[in-house]
This record gives structure tokens, C-alpha cells and sequence, in this order.
């Protein structure tokens, strides 16, 4: 699938976070359009003395009470020159936090060169929590995956595999064991830490399943509200797989097929399970998330089925 780079402009990160962080638009409105290519949040303390390396274009500066206290304290010349430093680059947006009063030459530079200005009342920490929070979200690299998409016993599993397969009827049965669905379908997969990609359901299929035979149905109306989940971080990879595309060199008795597949730079955890008639994949998908947990917390059965065998072996010499 392919990889995007997501983008937020300062207008529309004023739309979603004006309530929840209490933000006031004061000046430089023309500047809505900016977009911010980074999710840092900074403070500009430096910058502000004249240390321009410090700031940075296209972020949100946040002015907390240093900053703040730091202008108040210079004279007229020392505060122009103080500003001018801090709009000598192409900023995406200023952010005066802790109900901090605005000087009149911040509010006018940022009329001047478009500059969005906002103030708020939560202590800068919060703010900057919250708002490189939100950023992170919505700046991370995406991508979309074919498959399934599930939590099962606490852990997010996409099963994949061609066409009619049976993964919307493993789907359903673990269903109908207790675990919940996220995504039919296409899964919107999101690089939110290093080693950490967020699986969304697109709004327009959230909630539906499509099994043949049966057609579209709602799982939250037929299962209830602990039946979905909206979000979960991907942690193994299942694929559905025919015998004879394994064949026999594939298939490994000490161990499922076990590997990896990268996803926007992150190595996902994958096995391979040959689908056949009788076999329970339910059972066997639950099985091997059970295995994925044991070998994330360091217990691996097969190394230690191979030192027993070694061990025995050494024994009989």
C-alpha cells in the first residue's frame, strides 16, 4: 500500500483544539493557512536573546511565564528587538500560554507578517503536552493494509490473505469468542512512536463486517458496544495462507512460520497459518497471539523444547 505524509494546517489545528485547550485567536489571521510539518512544540527562551538556531520554522512556539517575564523586563528598544528575533523566521504559530498578558509589539508583528498568535490559559507543560499529542496524531506517516483488523486478547492482530480466504469468518468466530473487531476490510495504520503503528478504521466502515453469504452487518448492533473497538496499536500480523504455498520446506514443526513484515519502518511480528478443511483458526489465531505475548515477555517454547532435546542428547554420550 502506499505511504503519505499526513499535514495540518494552523486553522484547522485551531478547529480541532481551540475548546479543549482554551485557545483565543489575537492576531495574524491571514496565517491560517500555514502548515506545520513538525509535531515539536517548542519554547523559544533563547531565540529570544538572539539565538535564531533555536527557532525553528513551521512549529508552534509556545511563550510560557520565563519567556514572558523575560519580555516585561526589557525596554521598549530591548522588547522590539527581542520580537524581531523571534518572527525572523517563518514561524507556524505562537502560542502565549498560562493567561499571560500580550505586549502590544507581539501582537502587531504578528498582525504584521501573518504570524497566527493565540493565547491560552493552561501552564505551558499541559499545553504543549496536549498539543504535541494532537500533532503527533495527525503529522505521522500513514498507510492503508488489506485484511481484517482486530483485538484479541489485548492485542491488535491484522489478519491478511487473498480473496475469500476466510478471514471474515475467523473474524466473526473470534467475535463470537469475546474479542473485538476495529477494521474490515482496509485498516488506515499510523507510525505515532518509533516502534509503534496505530490502526484506525476508516469512519465510512466503521462498525461493519462483510461476510459472504451474509452480507454487511453491524457488529456493535449485533454484538453490542464491547463486541468494537475504535483504535489499537498493531502487534502481530496473521496471514491466511493455502497448504501449498508454504509447501513442505515451510512448514517448520518446531515453529508456526514465523517472520516479520516492515510497515512504514517498523518490523511486525508475522505468522503464517495454512488454511485446510477442520482445521479451528479461531483456535489457532488465539493460540498464537498467546505465543506472540509469551515470546515478547522472553518465553520462547521452541528454544527451550531444543535445549531439553540438547540436553538429552548430551546426556545419552
Amino acid at each position: 500500500m502506499d505511504e503519505l505524509l499526513s499535514h495540518v494546517s494552523v486553522e484547522t489545528l485551531f478547529r480541532d483544539m481551540a475548546e479543549q485547550v482554551g485557545l483565543q485567536w489575537l492576531a495574524g489571521r491571514t496565517g491560517g493557512g500555514r502548515t506545520l510539518s513538525s509535531e515539536t512544540i517548542q519554547k523559544p527562551t533563547l531565540a529570544l536573546i538572539g539565538h535564531l538556531n533555536f527557532v525553528h520554522p513551521n512549529r508552534v512556539q509556545v511563550l510560557g511565564c520565563a519567556e514572558m517575564d523575560y519580555l516585561r523586563g526589557l525596554s521598549a528598544t530591548g522588547l522590539q528587538e527581542a520580537i524581531d528575533h523571534l518572527f525572523s523566521n517563518d514561524l507556524a504559530a505562537i502560542v502565549v500560554s498560562n493567561g499571560e498578558a500580550v505586549p502590544p509589539p507581539l501582537r502587531e508583528a504578528a498582525e504584521r507578517t501573518g504570524t497566527p498568535l493565540f493565547t491560552s490559559s493552561l501552564a505551558s507543560p499541559i499545553l504543549m503536552s496536549f498539543l504535541g499529542h494532537y500533532l503527533t496524531q495527525r503529522l505521522a506517516e500513514t498507510t492503508s493494509q488489506h485484511g481484517v483488523f482486530l483485538e484479541v486478547l489485548g492485542q491488535g492482530v491484522l489478519v491478511k490473505g487473498d480473496a475469500g480466504v476466510g478471514k471474515s469468518e475467523l473474524a466473526l468466530e473470534l467475535i463470537t469468542r469475546g474479542h473485538r473487531l476495529v477494521a474490515d476490510d482496509v485498516v488506515e495504520l499510523k507510525h505515532v512512536a518509533p516502534e509503534t503503528l496505530e490502526g484506525n478504521c476508516p469512519t465510512l466502515l466503521r462498525d461493519f463486517l462483510e461476510v459472504r453469504g451474509l452480507g454487511i452487518l453491524n457488529i456493535r448492533f449485533l454484538f453490542g458496544e464491547t463486541a468494537v473497538k475504535r483504535q489499537k496499536n498493531l502487534k502481530l500480523i496473521v496471514e491466511l495462507v493455502h497448504p501449498q504455498e508454504i509447501g513442505e520446506v515451510g512448514l517448520n514443526r518446531l515453529d508456526m512460520v514465523a517472520s516479520t513484515e516492515n510497515i512504514l519502518g517498523v518490523a511486525i511480528p508475522k505468522v503464517r497459518i495454512p488454511v485446510a478443511a477442520g482445521r479451528n483458526l479461531a483456535v489457532l489465531v488465539e493460540v498464537a497471539v498467546r505465543n506472540h505475548i509469551l515470546k515478547s515477555r522472553g518465553i520462547n517454547p521452541v528454544e527451550q523444547f531444543i535445549k531439553r532435546q540438547q540436553a538429552a542428547i548430551d546426556g545419552g554420550d
